[in-house]
């Protein structure tokens, strides 16, 4: 579930959709800035620093009876010890022990319009002509209930150790004392004493995940006591060394009822989840149910037999809820929603709940093209305010999820099969600037690559980048990476993003790119996705020149800084095929999704689609540009579900082009495709020596 909506910044909510910010009329109080501004950390010492919290935990420990191996584990596997400034997560979590605090006043609650943003997603106008804006908001939960006690463990350990809540937020010391007070707490509830032993320690770990059922619970707390086994060793963001030294003799002793955050909720029966070993995975379906008298009118998801049917698993689209887990499982759940994704991951514990068997076509990403091929994975997180981080319980499992997936259905591991739903275009004129753009620019691509053991980048690669040269743009996730960002005419405060400004020349002095589909979107605004080079996408060279790259990007030429090369990577060290306008094409057209031709429709029972053969009318490749080939060419395809009984003469039938066939490529921001009658093959230009992998 997502939003084209936004997350307002200045309140906490962050637009996932161009649409609601081609809207807001909000001035920009932010001068175009350098695509890479430093920011220091603070002036003490990094060894300083890197001793006190070393030492806080110690103390900590010492303080409440707690295992320090324990307390630095529970930490590293929520937060990797990091304290993000004191800032929330998306889900509302704070500082290096990850405690939440969730009120009313933190939750954006969305209007009407932006509720109905999460819904209708099959991206086929044949679906979607059958949508009742009125059935589906009486059906949907309202508001996001802030009343858990999951949601205020900050405000509880703060309690233990009398200090005001705000002290805890921002300060990593009094954040750790009050972690380990939570975990004293909980371990005294669960045993009645505190045990030297750390294997002795399960149920409190267990429940300070907040899970609300025993999977979710038993997953945080098994990989707690893998970090205290194995040892961990970390340089943060802000320049401490912390090492947790392996114990590799302690023996996690689960007790024989692992007690969760809340009571379980029955269950009834339902799948096995699709899910690899190790990873705690449960399987709660989403709504598939006739929604009035016509019989192709239901929601919400295609039945199908994928990959069997012909329907290729292509890409894996990473997503975000803007809300609970409980909400968007609920409006998956509601026939009246026509949305879906295969899977949604809990923030607090890592927990995997698989609401689509990976042979359905969920309905994730309003892109028909996108849905037939791929798997959409929901990510748990509220519209907090300045929420600006993800869990790392979320990271781990969704990485271990997709490394899985990759491998079952071979899909490449890469940025341009592993993407956003803000990499996933319009599939016809009318849905391009509401599109959604989650997971936004705080998604740490550089980190989730790297746990996928993919290539990612962290900047610094260096070195010299040729015109015609394929390269992957690599910024840093740190605070040498913080673009300036605005929404409602409020600065966003600085934090590490996934993404670097785009200029019309080599200079930040000049004018950022804009978007023909986004004319009023204001350059630093968070949802205009016009502008922004995210980290990961590969693009051909377009120019060099000093600490400047242009790449070719939307059908032009697109600046960003890149001193020295370091925020750019040679993708191989020998030529790449890229495609251009074929001989004597002035310009030929990029389309939204991959149909096939007219002519491909007769005799299957299926008819010709609405504007069947369109492409996005806005968007061309000029004679002298190159983009690179994302894929093999494939046929325009359309898969008709026809209804819901599936017993009618023409249902679950692929139509599949012969003379349409589509290479994709990554066009500006988003993936596009591209007629290969209108292109020609070419090499990229080999890099350096010295840049090369």
């Amino acid at each position: 579930m997502k939003r084209n909506h936004r997350k307002d910044l200045r309140r906490g909510r962050l637009l996932h959709g161009a649409g609601a910010a081609v809207a807001a009329t909000a001035a920009i109080t932010t001068a175009a800035m350098a695509s890479q501004p430093t920011v220091t950390t603070g002036s003490r010492p990094a060894a300083a620093a890197a001793a006190s919290l070393q030492t806080r935990f110690e103390d900590a420990a010492r303080e409440f009876g707690v295992p320090r191996s324990v307390l630095m584990a529970v930490s590293y596997r929520q937060t990797l010890w990091e304290s993000h400034d004191g800032e929330p997560s998306t889900s509302g979590a704070y500082n290096v022990m990850g405690l939440t605090r969730v009120t009313e006043d933190d939750i954006g609650q969305p209007t009407d319009a932006e509720r109905l943003a999460h819904l209708n997603l099959s991206g086929d106008p044949a679906v979607m002509r059958h949508f009742d804006t009125g059935r589906a908001l009486r059906t949907l939960p309202e508001r996001v209930d802030t009343g858990a006690a999951g949601l205020h463990t900050l405000d509880e350990a703060a309690k233990l150790i009398g200090r005001p809540a705000g002290s805890v937020r921002a300060d990593s010391a009094q954040s750790v004392r009050a972690g380990a007070a939570l975990l004293a707490k909980y371990q005294r509830e669960a045993t009645g004493s505190l045990p030297e032993d750390p294997g002795q320690w399960y149920p409190a770990v267990a429940r300070y995940s907040q899970a609300p059922d025993t999977k979710g619970a038993r997953l945080f707390a098994d990989r707690v006591f893998e970090s205290v086994r194995s040892g961990e060793s970390r340089l943060t963001a802000d320049g401490q060394r912390l090492s947790l030294p392996a114990e590799p003799s302690v023996t996690p002793v689960e007790p024989a009822r692992t007690r969760p955050a809340a009571t379980n909720a029955s269950s009834t029966a339902a799948p096995a989840p699709e899910c690899p070993s190790g990873l705690n995975c449960d399987f709660k379906p989403a709504a598939y149910q006739q929604n009035s008298s016509t019989p192709d009118d239901f929601g919400n998801y295609n039945a199908a037999d994928r990959p069997a049917s012909g329907e290729d698993i292509r890409y894996i689209v990473v997503h975000d809820t803007e809300g609970g887990y409980a909400g968007a499982l609920a409006t998956f759940q509601n026939p009246a929603s026509y949305a879906s994704a295969h899977y949604l991951i809990r923030a607090g514990d890592g927990l995997v709940t698989q609401l689509v068997r990976t042979e359905d076509e969920a309905w994730h990403a309003a892109n028909k093209t996108v849905n037939m091929h791929s798997i959409g994975i929901e990510h748990e997180g509220y519209a907090i305010k300045s929420g600006s981080w993800y869990t790392e319980p979320q990271y781990e499992s969704s990485a271990a999820l997709v490394k899985y997936l990759a491998a079952r259905f071979a899909v490449p591991l890469d940025r341009e099969h592993i993407i956003g739903h803000d990499e996933v275009p319009g599939v016809l004129d009318a849905g391009v600037a509401s599109q959604h753009w989650d997971p936004g620019p705080f998604w740490d691509w550089n980190h989730y690559m790297s746990l996928i053991g993919a290539p990612a980048g962290t900047g610094g690669a260096g070195g010299p980048v040729r015109a015609g040269e394929v390269v992957r743009v690599v910024p840093p996730f740190t605070a040498a990476n913080q673009p300036a960002l605005t929404y409602d005419g409020a600065p966003v405060a600085g934090r590490p993003a996934n993404f670097g400004y785009l200029y019309t020349s080599a200079s930040t002095a000049s004018a950022m790119i804009t978007d023909p589909y986004l004319p009023n979107v204001k350059a630093t605004d968070a949802p205009n996705w016009g502008n922004k080079v995210v980290a990961g996408g590969t693009y051909v060279v377009a120019e060099a020149e000093d600490d400047w790259t242009a790449i070719w990007y939307g059908g032009r030429k697109a600046w960003f800084r890149n001193p020295g090369g370091q925020f750019t990577e040679a993708v191989a060290g020998t030529a790449r095929p890229v495609l251009e306008p074929r001989a004597g094409a002035r310009s030929i057209p990029v389309y939204g999704r991959a149909y096939p031709e007219d002519a491909a429709y007769p005799g299957t029972g299926v008819p010709v689609q609405e504007k069947n053969g369109e492409s996005l009318s806005k968007y061309t490749v000029p004679a002298g540009q190159a983009y690179p080939q994302a894929g093999p060419a494939q046929a325009g395809d359309y898969w008709f579900a026809g209804t819901f009984a599936g017993t009618a003469g023409n249902d679950r039938t692929l139509v599949k082009g012969g003379t349409n066939l589509f290479y994709p490529i990554r066009y500006n921001h988003r993936i596009g495709w591209v007629k290969t009658s209108d292109v020609q093959q070419a090499d990229s230009t080999v890099p350096d020596a010295g840049t090369a992998p």
